[in-house]
């Protein structure tokens, strides 16, 4: 939901509330763009040890796509691999400095009984012939894809010194033409490389702007199911739902504060669009902007002092920001005539938002202690940005070929790039999710 579309129809322009989204199945990723100079290493296909002729999950396999799609490292094929060793002892190290790799992972997937598992596995400095990291990790079948996602954050983590995000998952809106040719709206969740897509709601008028809370529970998500807009609150884990906001006019843009028990909202109850603040136990509301102009867009700040938004207040669409306990207003854009739809990096120090400029739209990050502006995309209507917990990555949604609506992800520093594209249909509206406790 972002203002990209619509600001010059002002009621379109309010969270983009008016707006029929395009739809979802599984999401294929591709990397456009990775690091020059990656990482050279090499995931060794992980060896089955239990009945049958293969294993359920290839974990191996899923680990070895995870580094791959991240963009900072370079994986050495299989077929050019000098060996299969599946445990350290095995490991020839000349051989392996031979074919260009700094390090390799080796592991095993070992059945323990029914639906009982270890998944083991050692990250290997060829260089200077010893282990990294090792771990032997208990699994039933349903978790064997999240144990490959832990084990990627484990090896990521060590050879670059941040903290993975695959073991994450994002939400996106999807819409495809159902029998009967009517638009399809599913709201999905799926693991963030697209892989176990499951939707939550499905509907035939649209579903828009989902924001997850704080600890992944709960989404939140605008529904005009009844004929208008309304502010829903489902738990995933159940299914439950509840309506949090179906005041007179448009309710909208929900965004969670930091510690989960309220939701910043764009309301229009008094007449005009402004910014306000939820608190879900009691449902009371405060009202903390009031302005002639349109305010919408809310974004919470991860320290929870600050909600931006976005405003046309100075005649253009620009991101200010207000104390989220009420106070003055700021503003924080002032290069070019367009600045929408902020959301917050996890560090707090910087924002992400849709910069437009002759024409076109492109997804561009401000710094705030400094108000450099770096624009990273180069679509022509490149919207809606949601940064990874770890704050590397930031996804969003764009036009691919034809113009269908897709999904694309670019590094904070510009210099990773991918593209997400659907079976059938389009995408929109994604949301990168918190992280995940282990299980």
């Amino acid at each position: 939901m972002s203002g990209v579309r619509g600001w010059t129809g002002k009621w379109l322009a309010v969270g983009a509330l008016l707006w029929a989204l395009p739809a979802a199945a599984v999401l294929r990723i591709e990397i456009t763009q990775g690091v020059e100079g990656a990482f050279p290493i090499a995931v060794v296909p992980f060896a089955w040890q239990g009945p049958g002729a293969g294993p359920p999950e290839d974990v191996g396999a899923i680990v070895a796509r995870d580094l791959r799609l991240s963009g900072r490292f370079s994986l050495l094929p299989a077929a050019d691999m000098p060996g299969r060793p599946h445990h350290a002892d095995q490991v020839a190290f000349p051989a392996w400095r031979a074919v260009g790799v700094d390090a390799v992972v080796v592991g095993r997937l070992k059945a323990l009984g029914p639906d009982a598992y270890a998944v083991q596995f050692q990250l290997l400095d060829v260089y200077q012939r010893r282990q990294l990291i090792g771990y032997s990790i208990p699994a039933r079948r349903g978790q064997l894809r999240r144990v490959a996602h832990r084990i990627a954050d484990l090896i990521y983590e060590k050879l670059t010194g941040e903290r993975g995000a695959f073991d994450t998952r994002v939400a996106y809106v999807s819409v495809v033409r159902g029998a009967d040719g009517a638009k399809v709206y599913r709201l999905v969740v799926a693991d963030s490389d697209g892989a176990r897509p499951r939707t939550i709601v499905t509907s035939r008028s649209p579903l828009l702007s989902p924001a997850w809370s704080p600890d992944g529970r709960e989404i939140a998500y605008v529904s005009f199911e009844s004929g208008r807009p309304q502010v829903f609150v489902q738990t995933l884990a159940t299914g439950a739902r509840r309506v949090v906001a179906s005041f007179p006019g448009l309710n909208g843009a929900p965004a969670w504060s930091p510690d989960g028990r309220r939701l910043a909202l764009a309301l229009s109850r008094d007449g005009n669009p402004e910014i306000y603040v939820l608190e879900l136990a009691s449902g009371t509301l405060r009202r903390l902007t009031r302005d002639p102009a349109i305010d919408t867009e809310p974004a919470w700040a991860p320290d929870g002092r600050w909600i931006a938004f976005t405003s046309d207040r100075g005649g253009s669409p620009q991101i200010y920001r207000v104390p989220a306990d009420g106070g003055r207003v700021e503003r924080l854009t002032f290069e070019g005539g367009y600045n929408a739809r902020a959301v917050y990096a996890p560090d707090g120090r910087s924002i992400a938002l849709v910069h437009g400029a002759r024409g076109r739209y492109r997804i561009a990050v401000l710094e705030l202690a400094s108000g450099t502006l770096q624009v990273l995309t180069d679509g022509r209507l490149d919207e809606s940005p949601s940064f990874a917990p770890n704050g590397r990555m930031i996804l969003y949604a764009t036009r691919g070929p034809g113009g269908r609506g897709v999904l694309a992800a670019v590094s904070a520093d510009g210099r990773v790039r991918q593209r997400l594209v659907l079976q059938e249909g389009e995408v929109r509206e994604p949301a990168w999710g918190p992280f995940r406790p282990r299980p």
